[in-house]
């Protein structure tokens, strides 16, 4: 019970920072046309290795998936586009969950198609994140096309994979580019590994 109320306390202050964030930023948020909720084919499926990578954080550093085999478990959060609602609201929103994952010794990586200088400015007015943030931006998608969660528009799909230390993936969510992925799926994926 205890547990049920302190997570019920994470997920309304997540939700009470992200509507601060998004009003803060009313006038800098780009409202793009309805869209498919998804658009492409994934690539992989729960029980594959999760393909490698190397991709530049936000200060240059190369940051590779296999960095974190067997040291960390991994929860990649692909997002569609900077500057745009839904993905304004959610990685804020995972600003504040930090100790959720550092309690499921869970490293998240950020990851989208645009550049570096975008993602910096939008990074910078979300107050900065404790993740890395990688740009996918070249050559263009690479990544999320290895996954098989990029558009036909050039952008990801709003996608989360929860890898373990063997580099694993145990759970994938390509969710409604629209909606916001719920955190407590993400967390007993998690807590699935750790019961293993």
């Amino acid at each position: 019970m205890k547990r049920f109320i302190g997570f019920s306390i994470v997920m309304l202050s997540i939700l009470a920072v992200t509507t601060a964030y998004t009003k803060d930023w009313k006038n800098l948020i780009y409202h793009p046309a309805k869209t498919k909720p998804t658009d492409s084919e994934l690539k992989v499926k729960v029980g594959d290795p999760a393909p490698d990578f190397t991709l530049k954080a936000l200060d240059g550093t190369p940051v590779s998936l296999s960095d974190y085999k067997g040291k960390r478990n991994v929860v990649i959060s692909f997002v569609p586009s900077a500057w745009t609602p839904v993905c304004s609201t959610q990685w804020p929103g995972y600003k504040i969950a930090e100790k959720v994952f550092t309690a499921h010794d869970a490293a998240l990586i950020g990851i989208t198609v645009d550049n570096v200088p975008t993602l910096y400015a939008w990074t910078k007015e979300m107050g900065g994140l404790w993740f890395p943030v990688l740009s996918d931006f070249y050559p263009h998608g690479q990544v999320a096309e290895q996954f098989g969660v990029l558009r036909s528009d050039g952008t990801s799909e709003r996608a989360l994979f929860v890898i373990d230390k063997q580099g694993i993936i145990r759970y994938i969510d390509v969710h409604d580019i629209h909606d916001l992925p719920k955190l407590d799926d993400v967390i007993n994926a998690l807590k699935e590994i750790e019961s293993k």
